[in-house]
């Protein structure tokens, strides 16, 4: 079970690229996502302040408007690779611990929360993928924040 919060947000710079993706591509659009704006942040000389997110734009469905990136210190912009900034304000807050295909249960308790404690999400939400499956081998200890704005 996964704890939520209500947490005051600070808008973060970043670099990102915007895509939309059919549902059953978005593990590439990740791969290559991540590898391209982690190549353009290297060749401006930015530093990478957060770990990566996807930025969901609205409601995934069949197909998904996502931003790809990372927080930064700089602005950055190459190519596909554009200035984006991850929005401040009050947002609820989780942390799911687990693979990535058991993140839809956790949003399904999110959305329990959220109607029980009677609160309004904005449109947009975001993950951050605060482990690094590289060097973390087993999925089970992977950790992915859940941050989703309120209206």
């Amino acid at each position: 079970m996964t704890e939520f919060k209500i947490s005051t947000i600070e808008a973060q710079q970043a670099a990102a690229i915007r895509s939309r993706v059919p549902m059953e591509e978005l593990r590439t659009a990740f791969d290559t996502g991540f590898s391209q704006v982690m190549r353009a942040v290297t060749e401006q000389g930015a530093t990478l302040t957060g770990p990566p997110f996807g930025y969901y734009h609205s409601m995934p469905g069949e197909t998904i408007d996502v931003s790809i990136g990372f927080p930064v210190s700089t602005e950055v912009r190459a190519g596909n690779v554009q200035p984006f900034e991850l929005p401040g304000g009050q947002a609820v807050v989780g942390t799911h611990v687990g693979p990535y295909d058991q993140l839809e249960g956790t949003y399904g308790e999110l959305m329990t929360w959220v109607k029980l404690e009677g609160l309004e999400l904005a449109e947009g939400m975001w993950e951050q993928y605060v482990s690094d499956p590289a060097a973390e081998p087993d999925p089970a200890t992977w950790r992915t924040l859940i941050v989703w704005p309120l209206a």
